[in-house]
């Protein structure tokens, strides 16, 4: 079934009100809808909605409120993707993998060995990554439209790391951490495990808000992951190979819900 994003403020007691262009030329000229027939609606904030279309014109549509429920397709555990900026068009493939896992937010970064430059029209590949993001959420059917940020660079990164719970950094040097060590004892492990894994006793808190920092094509410079370990990113394993940049993070974001969601 088709699914739209209205904001909340254009959902009423009984009737919800779309007005977006794009989505009224989808659901007029590529849809065929008309009234009567039923779809799913999301407020991008809490709610989605299962509604009949009451009224369909080119300027505004107008549905009934037939159900309405909480999320039920969001992670409980929000991500953002720090990305370090691919070659040519493998940004369009990370972005729209890593909202159908599950991410919150992802924030393209310029690093030590990042290739690609920003000539002044950097702003039209984020409004085309963001237009993937939309296009994925609602193949994926989740209730928020990850947002793609602008770029910054890596010491915004780290002024940043203070909004997470747990800031993880899978590095390709890293052969001592795997991110199930890390992440397992988060999930609700025993007393024991957390005590073994923290190195302190005691339960530990399950954290909601993760940061994930990926490398470019070329990986961290030394400087960058000393950098990100000194400020509390955890370095992690991914496992015995070495993933490429357009793996790596959809690899790390699978593996974190799964231990700490299913």
């Amino acid at each position: 079934m088709s699914r739209f994003f209205v904001a909340p403020e254009d959902v009423g007691a009984e009737y919800i009100t779309i007005e977006n262009r794009e989505d009224l030329h989808h659901m007029n000229k590529v849809l065929r809808l008309k009234a009567g027939d039923k779809i799913d609606v999301s407020d991008g904030d809490m709610w989605e909605y299962h509604g009949r279309i009451e009224t369909l014109e080119p300027e505004y549509c107008q549905v009934k409120i037939l159900d309405k429920q909480k999320f039920s397709a969001e992670p409980e555990t929000k991500i953002t993707l720090f990305q370090g900026i691919p070659k040519q068009g493998k940004m369009e493939l990370i972005v729209q993998k890593a909202v159908e896992l599950g991410a919150c937010g992802i924030v393209p970064v310029f690093m030590d060995r990042t290739v690609v430059t920003d000539k002044g029209n950097f702003g039209k590949k984020i409004q085309r990554w963001q237009k993937v993001s939309n296009e994925a959420v609602k193949q994926c059917k989740r209730g928020i439209i990850p947002q793609i940020e602008d770029a910054i660079k890596m010491p915004e990164v780290i002024r940043r790391f203070a909004g997470f719970d747990l800031v993880l950094f899978p590095y390709e040097n890293e052969d001592g951490t795997t991110i199930k060590e890390v992440l397992r004892p988060l999930a609700g492990g025993s007393y024991e495990e957390a005590g073994t894994a923290a190195g302190n006793a005691g339960k530990l808190a399950r954290p909601e808000n993760i940061a994930i920092i990926i490398g470019p094509e070329g990986g961290f410079s030394e400087k960058e992951a000393q950098q990100i370990v000194e400020a509390g990113g955890k370095s992690v394993s991914l496992g015995k190979t070495t993933l490429r940049t357009e793996t790596a993070g959809l690899a790390a974001i699978a593996m974190t819900l799964y231990e700490l969601e299913l």
